[in-house]
């Protein structure tokens, strides 16, 4: 039997969930989720030979909880860049939020606020050391944005509650940010 590189198919999974269904030939309803075997079908057809117990294991395994698995269906659970808005369950957030970015984009997070910019949601954590992961994932110097979570999230704004730790909310203005 062929071992199966579970880091590699779990970064495939989630471009396909996340940024590509329609490549793949899949539709996600409105919450992300698409059936096992319509996702194993459409690997299938790009020369991924997986079955869904592969890809229950590759979820089970990962250490980064990116997907989800219920009822024979899948999503990923965040980070989507897709057209169709997925919908979310919103969540009363802890005091504070963190989220990392590049230091060049500091000058437009003060004007601005926090945006998604090419995704659906701004990704937040629950602690500064998940956030400077996040942020070092690009080129330059990474800084830490402290979010007065619990007091936006008291005037209107909405967060939701992922797993491990991470938060989503749709844009938060610069009022809340501690940079």
């Amino acid at each position: 039997m062929t071992r199966v590189d579970f880091t590699q198919l779990s970064k495939t999974v989630s471009h396909v969930l996340r940024h590509e269904p329609q490549s793949y030939n899949l539709h996600l309803n409105s919450q992300g989720w698409v059936t096992l075997s319509d996702l194993v079908d459409a690997l299938y057809h790009k020369g991924i030979n997986v079955n869904n117990d592969t890809i229950i294991e590759m979820v089970e395994k990962s250490e980064k909880k990116r997907h989800q698995i219920l009822d024979g269906k899948i999503r990923a659970y965040y980070g989507h860049s897709i057209k169709e808005k997925i919908i979310k369950q919103s969540s009363e957030p802890p005091l504070l939020l963190y989220h990392g970015t590049k230091q060049n984009n500091l000058k437009n997070i003060k004007e601005k606020g926090l945006l998604p910019m090419n995704r659906q949601y701004i990704h937040l954590s629950i602690n500064e050391e998940t956030a400077k992961i996040i942020g070092s994932r690009k080129k330059g110097e990474t800084v830490i944005i402290k979010i007065k979570a619990k007091e936006a999230f008291d005037v209107g704004i909405i967060f939701y509650e992922e797993n491990n730790g991470i938060w989503l909310a749709e844009s938060i203005c610069s009022k809340y940010l501690i940079l």
